[in-house]
């Protein structure tokens, strides 16, 4: 019985209709529990791309259908679809993964390996959801880049190094330069803060020591920057 069921079809076998039905039907739930498992293991998605991801493996297992074991037919379509450009960006790597992972199913289900592909997309959507509840791979504390400006009258070197101290808070002196005809001076910190420090708490402590002047915390440092 497991063994009829993890069978694949050899590529002799010719195409039928029911064949290529269930190729399809296979390769569009398949499809669909692997969308399902981005859109809940990902903070943020696509409405394109959450579609994009069914219907990948009906192409793929479509395409495989096709050529069978004729290798006319395969070189016939590797010259069609080498026409073809993608001007999109570079993805997320965790996109990229889903897109293969999706091109396996499709890949799978087009060569007749029914029982394989739905274990191994089973099996890597369990993967993926384990890694989202683990939040594996997350870093404990994240490098920030905060800019503080200050009156002229407060002494720049060691402005902030109790607020630092107070939220444990390693901090990197970077750049210092004046502003607004020398009045004021504009300080550029490298500073790494834990993900359980309280960002809001951290920058009220900053506002009180530097008269509520501007002040930037942005997502990390870039050579720009400096």
């Amino acid at each position: 019985m497991i063994d009829s069921i993890f069978a694949q079809v050899t590529a002799g076998t010719e195409l039928t209709l029911i064949n290529a039905l269930l190729t399809i039907i296979t390769a569009i739930v398949l499809g669909a529990m692997i969308s399902f498992t981005y859109m809940k293991t990902q903070t943020n998605y696509t409405q394109s791309f959450t579609l994009t991801m069914i219907v990948l493996p009906v192409i793929v297992a479509i395409i495989i259908l096709l050529i069978g074991s004729n290798i006319a037919r395969a070189f016939s379509l590797a010259g069609a679809f080498s026409i073809i450009r993608f001007r999109s960006a570079p993805g997320d790597p965790k996109d990229i993964a889903f897109v293969l992972f999706t091109m396996a199913a499709g890949l799978a289900c087009g060569v007749g390996s029914f029982g394989y592909a739905v274990l191994f997309t089973l099996v890597l959507c369990v993967l993926m959801f384990v890694l989202k509840v683990t939040n594996f791979g997350a870093k404990k504390a994240a490098q920030k880049l905060l800019k503080v400006t200050i009156p002229e009258s407060l002494g720049y070197e060691e402005a902030f190094d109790e607020v630092f101290k107070m939220f444990d808070i390693a901090y990197e002196l970077k750049k210092v330069r004046t502003t607004e005809l020398g009045s004021l001076y504009e300080l550029v910190y490298v500073v790494t803060i834990d993900h359980l420090t309280s960002q809001k708490e951290f920058l009220d402590a900053i506002r009180c020591r530097n008269g509520n002047l501007d002040i930037t915390l942005t997502m990390g440092p870039t050579a720009a920057e400096f």
